[in-house]
């Protein structure tokens, strides 16, 4: 049975689903009702909280502790793992604008204040395979006691709970358990730890400060750890912005729009941003680490044929994941604005107009 999660008007709510059936091994029927419930968080909401997803405890303290440790490095420590020209390594505070991803600038065209530091999936993983560096990226690692090991310890549980997802997403489409495989048997993932880096205490805010800007994910899913301080918003169905915060024990999981591509838009790529977590006006220092898992960078997704809209035709184009993504990463970490997400960035434009009214 889904629990809910609601913000204070107790109108939008957050599906709290326990997938323990397809970790553990559970029957026929229980699967299904987990894959019924997944269906219905997917094609309403796009955000779901993920409950019995097997991490254990200490690999969960242990990617924590790597977090604290690389973030309370000095500025000019944490620059040293600057890579320019590749989603990986340190991206210092205002040095991103997520929501040029969309081709959307804010007002104050003032950039996001969050800081990050990114380690993914290498071509060497796949030997048997020609894959290219420039695709996805060399890691670079901290010279910090145990950092690496704890990273990669979490990196790995995530990617398993998003590879068991996927089986789940498969059967709620009515398609075989390996479906996704096609897309992700080479998968370039990145793991981004974000720290949103403000002082801790009381500033002057202006309206548009940001900490990370409306976006929404690019691949296929993203399995996201957070901190239970406030700051995640998330775009409804009426068109405004609701807070969003992960229950005990849960991770935050949202689709990303390779999926929305997929089925056509029944499921959705649901527009998320982070604003300063701001308590009795001081500020508030936020931690999250998303893992998302975007699919095989030559792999083409084309809507399936038992999504396709018989009034309304395709809403989606096929696209070469390497290029989407692409086009996403030059809006953020280059500046230059995404012309081709053209129904995401009409919500976010929707929703400011609405925000005004």
């Amino acid at each position: 049975m889904s629990q809910h999660t609601a913000d204070n008007a107790g109108a939008f709510t957050v599906p709290v689903v326990d997938i323990s059936a397809y970790v553990l091994g559970g029957t026929p029927e229980e699967k299904a009702e987990v894959s019924r419930q997944i269906d219905a968080a997917c094609a309403t909401v796009g955000f779901v909280q993920v409950l019995g997803h097997g991490i254990p405890e200490d690999t969960l303290d242990g990617l924590t502790d790597a977090v604290d440790s690389f973030f309370s490095l000095s500025l000019a420590a944490k620059k040293e793992y600057r890579v320019e020209g590749a989603n990986r390594g340190y991206s210092p505070p205002k040095s991103e604008s997520l929501s040029l991803s969309l081709g959307v600038e804010s007002a104050s065209r003032m950039n996001d204040f969050f800081e990050a530091f990114n380690v993914g999936t290498e071509a060497r993983s796949f030997p048997l395979l020609d894959l290219s560096e420039e695709d996805y990226g060399t890691n670079v690692w901290p010279s910090i006691e145990a950092f690496r090991d704890q990273v990669e310890s979490y990196y790995g549980e995530a990617g398993r709970v998003a590879r068991t997802l996927t089986t789940v997403l498969a059967d709620a489409l009515d398609l075989p358990g390996d479906f996704f495989e096609y897309l992700t048997d080479h998968s370039v993932d990145v793991l981004r730890m974000n720290n949103y880096a403000l002082p801790e205490g009381t500033v002057t805010l202006d309206g548009d400060l940001t900490g990370m800007g409306e976006h929404t994910d690019f691949g296929i899913l993203t399995v996201l750890w957070a901190d239970q301080v406030p700051g995640l918003q998330v775009l409804g169905s009426d068109g405004a912005w609701h807070d969003v915060q992960p229950t005990d024990g849960a991770l935050l999981v949202n689709l990303g729009d390779l999926t929305a591509r997929l089925t056509n838009d029944r499921w959705m790529s649901t527009l998320h941003r982070v604003k300063p977590p701001v308590i009795d006006g001081t500020i508030k220092r936020r931690r999250s680490v998303a893992f998302f898992h975007d699919g095989n960078v030559d792999a083409v997704i084309s809507t399936l044929p038992s999504h396709l809209d018989a009034d309304n035709g395709l809403a989606y184009e096929p696209v070469i994941i390497r290029d989407h993504i692409k086009a996403k990463l030059a809006g953020s970490r280059q500046g230059k604005a995404n012309t081709t997400a053209v129904r995401e960035a009409a919500r976010v434009l929707a929703a400011a107009e609405s925000a005004t009214a």
